[in-house]
């Protein structure tokens, strides 16, 4: 391990090859020489004194730079570049796009001078620049503010702080009725303002638009187009995760663009003068409900003395019957031989749902809803009180549903990682067993590497950070987690996508724990065709039963097909028999997606090669993979082709009873 003269932390192995460094991996400091690349981040810390993410970060995306602060979805507050321009200049330093054959990097430059200079982003969303100037660190300069302004910045004035010429004040409407908010703290008005009636999406009836002329938000993302402000304010209302409905329009026109927010940071009073546009703001409050009538209050203590009697009686006894056969439930059921773990006993348990949340959420799981399903059960858009998007899997009450519930709880429920779907939360309620996942609103890979046409190809860049990431995610299961933790299902259903294409694995329902001593484990054939390892049909499973499926998902991303197509002419169903074909006659470029400029990825073909050998012992594991990925580690190609999965394998494999039926894509959403 060395730091050189850079600051740049690197680590070796035994043979001197470097095998990690820093720059590869930032945080909120950047420094000169360092390079951001696509789909890396700048992440700020939660507060000076707090190191871990705060709500802010700076993402690369293609030809641009912008700041981001963290929501369902994460909402944008700025770009660095504009135009054509893309070179950033601050005092004494500047920081250049610079676009290769692959891919967009961003690399820092400062001039030589006796004051050692770096970048920060700070906890307030400030991405400052530092020196130092006689061992005393200082600013010397801001570099968003000069072309965003203070009141940009997303918690300028806090939540629902209106922010004017840098003083901070709570929303009034045009009636001047100041009754719907107010101040966090009196003394500390940048703090923001709450809402004097939490909003409840139980009373619709009790919901209205507070309207702030000339008053927009920092994030515009339109969700209708060419629409007046009747039809934008009727969408918000009609929308339980919408919290407020921004119009624009322009001056000589009369319809205009509706953006809605499920989360609302600092708003701000616009400069007419520097925009060419109108704006209107409206915030949805809840009304008080109405007050009894003097009258009627009277009647109240008759008619309700005698009925809460007899419901207190009636609901201890409801109580008593409930909690009796939850605890017969929870005791343990025997199914099939194999014990269930009782869900109170389980360690770092996640939130738990009741049955009527999830089903308010759900809109009573309404069909129109269902957003896909598979052999244990059916997955539901859902929306929860806050206002979060969420993806809920309604299982099945008996058999493999039930033990893919415990599965999913005990492995995603107690671990944490940027490329792993995240579980919110479950509901375990008599037979009803739901789990709540973070909802992915690019939905499932397989809707975007399996089409006939190019309108939903992705590009190179994309896809190779999509296999980085699903790569990354199974590392940390097998190496970095305290037991090991085999997914044993990977395949593009169960690979979803955030707005970005940040790729996370999903569905751990047939997931096994490995002790750190453990050689191998003994489980019954369980996955799906296409997917499955040879070492299936001798149940005696380790790791590399996911690296040779994860070989499989690799091949299809670069190829854009399935590895089984019964749709694809005879002869080529089959796409490892394929791979094995083309490798022999040196035509593996003849494989890539057609639909996309992916001429530099034979190379790709022959690491796809190596994590599908017949041989687990002779594929790499996946921590080797991440790091061929990145580029940290070089490996030898000396494959045979001939080693690979034949189809003759595959239907010896598909006369077998396996333990994952074949399943409908789990998706969040499609292709839009």
């Amino acid at each position: 391990m060395s730091i050189n003269l850079a600051g740049n932390l690197v680590l070796y192995d035994s043979n001197s090859s470097v095998i990690w460094h820093s720059f590869d991996h930032p945080t909120e400091t950047w420094l000169p020489g360092q390079r951001l690349s696509s789909g890396q981040r700048l992440i700020a810390s939660a507060s000076l004194t707090n190191w871990i993410a705060g709500p802010f970060y700076l993402s690369l995306s293609n030809s641009e730079l912008y700041a981001f602060i963290e929501a369902t979805p994460p909402q944008m507050n700025g770009q660095v570049f504009h135009g054509v321009n893309k070179s950033v200049q601050f005092k004494n330093g500047r920081f250049d796009l610079i676009q290769d054959e692959f891919n967009f990097t961003i690399a820092l430059y400062v001039s030589e001078t006796n004051n050692f200079q770096y970048l920060k982003l700070d906890s307030d969303g400030h991405l400052r620049v530092y020196q130092w100037v006689m061992g005393v660190e200082g600013v010397a300069d801001d570099i968003l503010t000069g072309s965003l302004g203070d009141c940009a910045y997303p918690l300028s004035c806090g939540s629902y702080g209106i922010c004017s010429s840098g003083q901070c004040t709570c929303p009034v409407g045009n009636d001047g009725d100041p009754s719907y908010f107010r101040q966090l703290n009196f003394r500390q008005p940048s703090l923001g303002c709450v809402e004097a009636t939490q909003i409840s999406c139980q009373s619709p009836n009790l919901h209205l638009l507070l309207e702030l002329d000339d008053i927009t938000y920092f994030d515009f993302a339109p969700v209708l187009f060419n629409a007046d402000v009747q039809s934008c304010k009727e969408a918000c209302l009609k929308n339980c995760s919408c919290q407020a409905a921004i119009f624009r329009y322009s001056s000589n026109m009369s319809s205009g663009e509706c953006s809605m927010q499920s989360k609302i940071y600092s708003l701000m009073n616009i400069q007419k003068q520097l925009v060419s546009y109108n704006s209107s703001t409206f915030l949805k409050v809840q009304k008080s409900p109405p007050t009894p009538s003097r009258k009627e209050a009277n009647k109240i203590p008759v008619i309700v003395g005698p009925i809460l009697a007899v419901t207190v009686a009636f609901a201890s006894l409801i109580y008593l019957y409930v909690r009796f056969k939850r605890n017969v439930l929870e005791v343990g059921l025997e199914e099939n031989g194999d014990q269930e773990i009782s869900l109170t006993i389980l360690p770092d348990m996640p939130r738990r749902f009741s049955y009527e949340d999830l089903k308010s959420a759900t809109q009573n799981f309404n069909v129109d809803r269902r957003l896909g399903g598979g052999g244990f059960g059916s997955v539901f858009e859902g929306t929860l009180l806050d206002g979060t998007r969420v993806a809920v899997k309604r299982l099945d009450h008996l058999g493999q549903g039930r033990k893919e519930f415990i599965a999913e709880v005990r492995t995603i429920g107690c671990i944490h990682h940027i490329n792993l779907v995240k579980l919110f939360g479950f509901c375990a309620e008599r037979l009803d067993r739901l789990l709540v996942y973070e909802y992915m609103s690019s939905g499932s890979l397989d809707r975007w590497i399996c089409h006939r046409t190019s309108e939903y190809a992705l590009e190179w860049c994309i896809r190779k950070n999509i296999i980085l990431y699903v790569a990354k995610g199974l590392a940390y299961l097998h190496h970095q987690c305290q037991s090991r933790i085999i997914h044993l299902d990977i395949k593009p259903q169960n690979i979803l996508l955030d707005e970005k294409f940040n790729a996370k694995l999903s569905h751990f329902g047939l997931a096994k724990l490995m002790d750190r001593y453990q050689s191998q484990v003994i489980t019954q054939m369980r996955g799906t065709r296409g997917y499955l390892a040879p070492e299936w049909l001798s149940s005696m499973i380790i790791e590399k039963a996911d690296v040779y499926s994860f070989g499989v998902v690799m091949m299809e991303v670069i190829c854009g097909r399935r590895n089984l197509d019964t749709t694809a002419p005879e002869g080529s169903e089959n796409l490892l028999e394929i791979l094995k074909e083309k490798a022999d006659t040196n035509g593996l470029v003849d494989l890539v997606d057609k639909c996309a400029d992916m001429q530099k990825t034979q190379r790709g073909c022959s690491r796809t090669a190596e994590n599908c050998h017949l041989d687990p012992v002779k594929r790499p594991s996946m921590l080797t993979v991440e790091n061929v990925l990145e580029g940290t580690t070089s490996v030898e190609h000396t494959l045979d082709f001939s080693l690979f999965m034949s189809a003759a394998l595959d239907e010896t494999m598909e006369g077998l009873e396996i333990g994952s039926a074949i399943e409908e894509a789990s998706i969040l959403s499609g292709p839009r």
